[in-house]
């Protein structure tokens, strides 16, 4: 048996690197799945390879219409909603404050957090009808520590964050509960985009990204996007129905501290350069 035998799901940005994680890993353990994205071709081909589980609603997580529309349209086919994943997100742009583009960090917080309050908002309608539900909604250590990201993309994952908190205080109370997610340095599509890597590398496994990526973390290699549908699936299913208004940090304890190696190396250095130097 899977661990989300019986469930029906929704997977906002689903056609690439952690949404098609996601997605996959959710109809492996049993559950009906809606794929969302504005990517029709990407869709309809992942909707066909993941089998009759599968199904996929072309969507634009800014516009409400559209977004309740994929909501009604998943308990349409299912008969009901059990996990929303808000997932859909852009990767803003790396400059200083100073030459912030204005209509770029516009674009960055419809997609990455007004689609994150319009899949809350659609998806709670559903499972409160219903008493029950998770929703899972993709933030950032970017959310959590200065450094990490773009200033736009930053903002926006930071919001995410404290907004899932607070919906969680509402709807925990009625059966239904909110968390999200944070990942690290994840080897995906959007990360390389946001490197501003050759499109013919974009959406592949990039072996230098990856080689970076390792040295962010204590755990000394890049995360990939099971990482991060392996905490889904457990947000997802009846193993997390304590679990509420929590962000799920899944970063190789990245933000936890300086690794041992670099606290060695650092200390190491700082040794040296107090011992006395022979005349």
């Amino acid at each position: 048996m899977g661990m989300l035998d019986g469930k029906a799901a929704v997977v906002a940005g689903g056609t690439s690197g952690i949404g098609a994680g996601i997605a996959a890993l959710f109809i492996a353990e049993g559950a009906r799945t809606v794929i969302a994205s504005p990517f029709v071709e990407e869709g309809e081909a992942l909707a066909a390879k993941l089998g009759a589980k599968a199904r996929f609603i072309k969507t634009d997580v800014t516009e409400e219409a559209e977004v309740a529309a994929l909501v009604a349209g998943a308990v349409d086919a299912f008969g009901r909603l059990d996990v929303m994943v808000n997932n859909a997100g852009i990767a803003g742009r790396f400059g200083g404050i100073a030459d912030l583009d204005l209509a770029q960090y516009e674009r960055t917080l419809a997609v990455v957090l007004k689609g994150v309050v319009l899949g809350t908002k659609h998806a709670a309608a559903a499972m409160l009808r219903q008493g029950c539900g998770s929703i899972i909604n993709t933030g950032s250590v970017a959310g959590s520590r200065a450094g990490y990201g773009p200033y736009d993309y930053s903002a926006a994952k930071a919001a995410v964050i404290h907004f899932t908190r607070c919906v969680a205080m509402e709807l925990g109370e009625k059966g239904v509960r909110a968390n999200s997610i944070s990942p690290g340095g994840i080897v995906t599509p959007i990360f390389a985009k946001a490197l501003r890597l050759p499109p013919e590398q974009v959406g592949q496994t990039y072996a230098p990204l990856e080689r970076m990526l390792a040295k962010w973390h204590p755990i000394p290699r890049a995360g990939r996007p099971q990482d991060i549908a392996q905490a889904a699936l457990f947000l997802a299913s009846d193993a997390s129905s304590f679990v509420n208004g929590h962000d799920l940090l899944v970063d190789g304890g990245l933000i936890a501290g300086r690794s041992w190696a670099a606290q060695r190396a650092a200390t190491e250095e700082l040794m040296q350069a107090l011992r006395p130097r022979a005349p």
